[in-house]
């Protein structure tokens, strides 16, 4: 894939036999960053996992940096008032059921209470393969929306390896503090490190990377990551 000149410059300012500090390494991807818009800082972590395996979960980012989710939740009776009480954009039981099945899909993350999913999972083909489908694991079925919604206001996130063993998660914007996008890449980070498969043996983090939208990527000192988190 050919590079733009803009990026090509920017690779040539990174020193590709170093693996950087965390702090460092958002003070230069922040530097590099090159579009006219506020890019997307993101983490990459690559993991040794067996085909068998996987990683997924959330985690409440301590600074929010995106703009505020449609939250739809599928309940009913008191746990409807609950989450219209709590915030939502959209609550509903089978009204919004046949909603979505008709293709709407105008909201950021679907909640339900877990007496709805019998229902709501006959959306599984049309919410799965867009990551909206609410899963217990993601705390997305849940009989606590009030505590749900406050997380997900918050910046909870989900993240998941891909078929290749590597999570991707967004942690910040260019345009933020350099202080308040390194907590939130260690928090993402040391999150992912504990949802170590039990069965996994040696190395769990093989590499990690942050980068921006547009720009390369800056490999992380993993052992230095790996002393921290133990701190």
């Amino acid at each position: 894939m050919k590079r733009g000149k803009k990026y090509q410059e920017a690779v040539k300012k990174i020193d590709r036999t170093k693996a950087y500090g965390l702090d460092e390494a958002v003070g230069l991807v922040k530097d590099l960053a090159f579009a006219s818009f506020p890019e997307t800082v993101e983490v990459s972590v690559k993991l040794s996992l067996k085909k068998s395996q996987s990683v997924r979960d959330t985690v409440v980012l301590p600074n929010q940096f995106s703009a505020q989710k449609k939250i739809l939740v599928f309940a009913k009776g008191e746990k409807a008032q609950e989450a219209l009480d709590a915030g939502a954009a959209y609550v509903g039981d089978n009204d919004l059921i046949e909603k979505v099945r008709g293709g709407w899909l105008d909201f950021d993350v679907a909640v339900a209470t877990p007496d709805m999913m019998k229902d709501v999972g006959r959306l599984g083909p049309i919410l799965g393969r867009r990551g909206l489908m609410p899963n217990p694991k993601t705390h997305t079925v849940t009989n606590d929306i009030k505590e749900a919604l406050a997380e997900l206001n918050k910046g909870r996130v989900e993240f998941r390896s891909d078929k290749t063993g590597v999570v991707h998660l967004a942690v910040g914007k260019v345009n933020m503090e350099k202080d308040l996008i390194v907590e939130n890449a260690r928090v993402a980070i040391e999150e992912i490190m504990r949802r170590k498969p039990s069965d996994a043996k040696g190395d769990f983090v093989l590499s990690v990377a942050l980068s921006s939208t547009m720009g390369p990527g800056v490999h992380i000192d993993v052992k230095s990551l790996l002393a921290s988190s133990k701190n």
